[in-house]
């Protein structure tokens, strides 16, 4: 499975940004996705995982309210949506993909985006 991330950018603390995850395969809606982050001299932490239905999400709590995943299948994307943006937010987003929900240990990983929220 290979997985691309893009929407990361540089962006003002209250702002927004959508990340999108696009997907090589036409099993991609059979994988439970989720998105990483990983900022400087920290280690790699999971923000947010969905089903493969959609129907079921899971959040760290520093984002719940702030952050929606969402997936559209018939794109083989999944997306997250960041509103009310905090410095604390920089870092590199990635998105994974596996079996298991809310995946701690995903299958497959793809390349970061890089989100940087300045104060």
């Amino acid at each position: 499975v290979q997985l691309q991330a893009s929407g990361g950018g540089l962006v003002q603390a209250g702002g927004s940004l959508r990340l999108s995850c696009a997907a090589s395969v036409r099993t991609f809606s059979g994988y439970v996705i989720g998105w990483f982050r990983q900022a400087p001299g920290k280690e790699r932490e999971r923000v947010a995982v969905i089903t493969s239905s959609g129907h079921t999400s899971y959040y760290i709590a520093s984002v719940k309210g702030r952050f929606t995943i969402s997936r559209e299948s018939a794109k083989n994307t999944v997306y997250l949506q960041m509103n009310s943006l905090r410095p604390e937010d920089t870092a590199v987003y990635y998105c994974a993909a596996g079996n298991s929900f809310p995946m701690s240990t995903p299958d497959y990983w793809g390349q970061g985006t890089l989100v940087t929220v300045s104060s």
